[in-house]
Parts: structure tokens; sequence; C-alpha cells
């Protein structure tokens, strides 16, 4: 293994850190009816456990409501059921056809709330991404028993560090928009 390759699986790691903040970030409700609001929520269908857009179509008539058709109508039951169970702070309504759900404007307090949630989450990415650099440094610095000079292995570090810097950089750009995004009324 050389300096090059440790750093590219570094980058693809560091990658999969943002993909995986964003992810969570689109779970994080601002205002806006989105059907990812509703992403990791799973419906008993069938016996057995599926994502709840496999149970039926997602879509917002506007910006306030989800409005949720079932494949099956005998599902409408199970599906309000994983809703409430979810405590995502939604209340489903049924009329026996589709199942709709009114996103209620955000109080100040509950912005607030969100804003910390959003915080913590880019927090953890960034822990994640220290400890992929302290990992990716100590299998650089094992390099120096396969014979790699001590100048080569400083520079895989400092290329390391640039990296890791770059991608912190992209969770505080996705920490700040977000931020905008859940203050903004």
């Amino acid at each position: 293994m050389d300096i090059n390759s440790i750093i590219d699986d570094a980058k693809s790691k560091f990658n999969r850190a943002i993909e995986h903040l964003d992810e969570e970030m689109l779970k994080i409700r601002a205002g806006k009816a989105n059907p990812s609001m509703l992403n990791g929520i799973m419906v008993d269908a069938y016996g057995s456990m599926s994502p709840l857009s496999a149970v039926c179509s997602i879509s917002t008539p506007d910006a306030r409501m989800l409005v949720l058709q079932p494949w099956d109508k005998g599902q409408i039951q199970a599906i309000e059921k994983a809703i409430m169970q979810a405590n995502i702070g939604l209340n489903p309504q049924n009329d026996g056809q589709v199942i709709r759900i009114s996103v209620p404007p955000l109080t100040e307090e509950r912005r607030k709330d969100l804003v910390k949630q959003a915080k913590s989450e880019v927090e953890k990415s960034k822990v994640v991404i220290r400890n992929i650099r302290r990992d990716h440094n100590e299998t650089i610095k094992s390099l120096k028993k396969d014979g790699v000079a001590e100048d080569m292995i400083k520079v895989g570090e400092d290329r390391m560090q640039k990296l890791t810097d770059e991608h912190i950089a992209k969770t505080d750009k996705i920490m700040e928009a977000k931020e905008k995004e859940i203050m903004t009324v």
C-alpha cells in the first residue's frame, strides 16, 4: 500500500461521511413539506418491515401538506401507525383512500431545537472525519517500517490534513445552509 492509495481511500470515506450528513439534514424539516421528512420510516407490511416509500407514493401538493397514496388500501392503518410511532411530530389523517399529513408551521423555539439537532449531526460528521484522518495517518506512519522516507510520510500527513480541512469546511457550509433554511420564516 502506498501513500496515494491511502489518501484515495480516505477521500472516498470522507465523501461518504458528507453524503451521510446530507441525508441526515434532509430528515430535519425546515417548515416546508418534503417527502424526505418520512425517510427512514418502516412499515409492517405483509409481515415484514418495508420502507414507507415501498408501500405508497408520497407527494407534496403544497408547502404545508404531504399526501400518501398507498399501493394497497389495506395498508392505510399500518402506514398511519408507522408514522405515529416514528415520533416526528406529524399527525396523519386518512379518508380511507389517501393519508394526508398537514405540516404545521414551526415555532421559534422549535426552529432553534432543529438548528441544535442539525449542529449535532454536523458535529457527529466532523468526529467521523477526524477519526478517518487519525486512522489513515496511522497507516501512513506505519509505512515507515516498509522503508518509506520520513519526508514522504510528512507529505502524506500534510495531504491528509488538507483533505480533512476541506471536508470539515464542507460540513460547515452544509450547516450554514441548513440553519438559514430552518430560520427563514
